[in-house]
Parts: structure tokens; C-alpha cells; sequence
């Protein structure tokens, strides 16, 4: 009975993420809600209202992403081989740049430095919008241990990716996707950092925007856990 109690309240407090776990694909969430949330978005951003913009994203992801299961996406690794989704038994901290872009200060380095620490529990993807050989320049930068994916809408199969992440929430942005595939979260970029930000307090800023939703992460998937084994 005691134990029933325990899984009654985990369910209750993370009710959005247990039920409704593989009743929809990311993909149709983002099908079905992401036209309304463009229109109500650009009106706010043209009108300078930037709060209101970013309020409107974040409800678009808790209350119609996250609990979606991820795409079984099969990415194309800068390595020749390729990553499906599916075939990775690890949590998954995933993140979307893009090739003609600069990373902001101290984001590449912070990424790395997480990589290293926590590779063996979790999986680090970095997807890069763009075509191989702009790709690959841009990976000499990333560390070994996160795996370099690329996708461009002129290379076949390629259409859905681009289309349900970057021509819908952009870059840079932020996936938190759990064993199973279902998303914990879902966040835009990585810390503000001013310009004139020294390079230390940029990858200090970076690595605990970065490290707390890790901690997020981690957190959820261990509960999860709990609750399978009981």
C-alpha cells in the first residue's frame, strides 16, 4: 500500500510526463499547435514584446511538447555512420545550431567540458543545420564524446527533420529527451551573456545554465526509473 502511495504521488506530480507518454509523436504536437503559436508569436515579437513572445514558447512546450515522443530520427553523423534515435539507451541532452551561425561566448566550451563529465550517463547530440562539409569545420570545435550529427533540406530524408525542428523552434535550442524518448523539456539557447562578458564568466555562466538542465534531466529519468522498478 505504501508503495502505491509513492507511485500515486509521482504521477501526480509529474502527470503531464507519465500520461501521456507514447500517445503522440512530437511531430504532431508540433503540427497541430505550432500555426497558432507562429501567428501569436510574430505579432508579439513585431510589437517589441519579447516577454510575451517568450511566453508563448514556453507554453507551447509544457503544455503540448513536453510528454511527446521524440521522432525516431536517423541523423547523419560528420563521422559517415549514422545515429538513430532509437538505438540510444541513454538519456539524451540534445542541441540544434547552425552551421553559418557563431555559438555564443563560452557555449562550445561549457558543452564540452558537461560532455566529459557526464558521457557515461547521458548522451550528447549536437545537430547542426547545414550541409557536411560546413559541418565539419564547425565540429573541430565541439569535444569527441558528443556526437556531431548535420541535416540540410537539400539532402534526402532530411525534409521532416529540418521541418519539425528548425523551421518550427529555431536555434539555438535545447532537448531533453529521456531513455524512452519522450521530452522533458525543451529550451531556447543557452545563457544571456553580454557582450564585453570576460571568457571565464561567459563558460561559467554557460556550464550552470547547461548543468542545471542536465540536473533536470537526470532527475526526471531517475524517477522514472523508480517507479518502473517498484
Amino acid at each position: 500500500m505504501k508503495n502505491l502511495l509513492v507511485i500515486l504521488l509521482f504521477l501526480g506530480q509529474f502527470f503531464p510526463l507519465f500520461g501521456q507518454e507514447n500517445e503522440r509523436l512530437f511531430s504532431d504536437a508540433i503540427r497541430t499547435n505550432f500555426s497558432k503559436f507562429k501567428q501569436q508569436s510574430n505579432k508579439a515579437y513585431k510589437s517589441g514584446d519579447f516577454e510575451r513572445g517568450q511566453f508563448l514558447f514556453d507554453s507551447l512546450v509544457q503544455n503540448q511538447l513536453i510528454g511527446s515522443k521524440f521522432n525516431d530520427f536517423t541523423l547523419k553523423r560528420v563521422s559517415d555512420r549514422k545515429l538513430k534515435m532509437s538505438k540510444v539507451k541513454k538519456p539524451i541532452f540534445l542541441v540544434t545550431y547552425a552551421a553559418w551561425c557563431v555559438p555564443g561566448k563560452g557555449e562550445i566550451l561549457a558543452l564540452n567540458k558537461l560532455a566529459k563529465e557526464f558521457h557515461k550517463e547521458i548522451e550528447f547530440v549536437v545537430i547542426v543545420w547545414g550541409k557536411k562539409q560546413e559541418v565539419k569545420k564547425f565540429s573541430k570545435k565541439i569535444s569527441g564524446q558528443i556526437e556531431i550529427c548535420y541535416a540540410h533540406k537539400n539532402y534526402k530524408n532530411d525534409n521532416e527533420i529540418v521541418e519539425n525542428m528548425k523551421e518550427t523552434l529555431g536555434f539555438p535550442t535545447c532537448y531533453l529527451i529521456d531513455s524512452n524518448l519522450q521530452i522533458i523539456d525543451i529550451k531556447r539557447g543557452a545563457a544571456s551573456v553580454p557582450l564585453k562578458t570576460p571568457n571565464k564568466k561567459a563558460y561559467e555562466m554557460n556550464y550552470a545554465v547547461f548543468k542545471e538542465r542536465i540536473s533536470q534531466l537526470t532527475s526526471i529519468q531517475n524517477k522514472k526509473e523508480f517507479l518502473v522498478n517498484q
